[in-house]
């Protein structure tokens, strides 16, 4: 049978024996309380919901990897009220869904219900595999994507509303992104047989997952927004950039900690990250904060004076073994009353950084994965 990593992206498939079964994430991690937190198979506080409550100010919530090819994540979007959000303004930070035809429903169903909404493509938006030969590429479709979004009214390029500027940002990931050791002396699969994005994407001319072509071609994209940035940058005290990939690599948990421990040479991308940082600059972290996605870990943390937050819906399993907190937290409200709201919580892997340092030289797999690897 064919296993999933989770809560990793879709895009990581392993095959094992017929009788073995697909394995969570069980990490035994710290919070800053010193309090044991255990991933999964224990009961666990619920993540709380943050400044919800009724005001007249704008209110911007945040969503990632919205999967809603999956039936149950379609009905979760279908589920969310239709009057709480209708002044409000939501940014989804990508993979959305695969098909485009469910890519219309959610984003429609999704403007039905909020003020504004703001979108970047993620990896599976652009998957072709369910398409026959309705697109000649990855890009084709990106662009009738976007046209979808016009239509609907869905906003792709940046935006100041009540003196805060959004600005989404599209970007790509490069294996060159990950500079950590790599983990020795265990068979990994390669990134061609468990990254589905090899085979479920099409570019054209010059442009593949190999080297950095598809990371400066997206980021590339942002350069037609540079005189509205500009002018965000000049004008709005508080920013919120959003990207569906990593900015930075300390956002993703250590080699040694994860069931593919090359995930992180497919998840993010150094120019998206130089990006983030010109467009904040030395703005403090309650007036800079990024929003991201692909990873499908809860995560909020302050690096170098930028907020970064990662709040997906995720999978259906995932959420049935409340690997990211469950779904009734969510979409989460990042900002409220004219100001960033209150720390997402908890928040495991990002918790448990806050109080341990990275050590990427520690190769010595964690109990969870050498388990995993002695079964497989």
């Amino acid at each position: 049978m064919v296993a999933t990593f989770v809560p990793f992206c879709s895009n990581f498939t392993l095959k094992l024996g017929r009788r073995n079964r697909p394995l969570i994430l069980a990490a035994l991690c710290k919070n800053q309380r010193g309090a044991n937190l255990k991933c999964c198979g224990v009961a666990r506080p619920q993540i709380l919901p943050s400044a919800l409550g009724e005001d007249d100010g704008l209110r911007v919530f945040v969503l990632s990897d919205l999967h809603t090819d999956y039936e149950e994540n379609m009905n979760w979007i279908h589920s969310l009220s239709s009057v709480k959000y209708r002044d409000d303004v939501l940014l989804v930070a990508g993979d959305v869904a695969e098909t485009i035809s469910n890519f219309v429903s959610t984003m429609a169903s999704l403007k039905d219900r909020f003020e504004r909404v703001f979108f970047v493509p993620g990896n599976h938006d652009l998957w072709c595999r369910r398409e026959g030969d309705i697109y000649l590429d990855s890009l084709e479709k990106m662009s009738k994507l976007l046209d979808a979004c016009r239509a609907l009214g869905i906003d792709t390029n940046p935006t100041i509303l009540n003196g805060l500027g959004i600005v989404p940002l599209f970007s790509w990931y490069h294996e060159s992104f990950d500079r950590e050791v790599d983990i020795q002396d265990i068979r990994i699969p390669s990134l061609e047989m468990v990254c589905k994005d090899f085979h479920a994407c099409k570019w054209p001319g010059d442009l593949s997952n190999e080297g950095t072509s598809l990371a400066l071609f997206f980021d590339a994209m942002n350069e037609k927004n540079h005189t509205m940035i500009e002018k965000i940058q000049r004008t709005c005290s508080q920013i919120v950039t959003f990207s569906h990939f990593v900015p930075r690599l300390e956002l993703c948990p250590e080699k040694r900690m994860l069931f593919y421990p090359r995930l992180p040479k497919i998840i993010g991308s150094d120019y998206l990250e130089d990006r983030v940082r010109s467009i904040h600059g030395s703005k403090e972290t309650t007036s800079a904060c990024h929003v991201f996605g692909h990873t499908h870990f809860c995560w909020d943390l302050v690096i170098d004076g930028i907020r970064y937050v990662q709040a997906p819906l995720a999978y259906p399993r995932e959420r049935k073994r409340r690997m990211n907190g469950g779904e009734h937290w969510l979409p989460f409200c990042i900002y409220s009353k004219g100001r960033f709201a209150h720390k997402l919580t908890p928040c495991y892997w990002s918790d448990y950084y806050a109080a341990n340092p990275r050590s990427p030289h520690n190769t010595q797999l964690a109990p969870w994965v050498a388990k995993f690897y002695k079964r497989k």
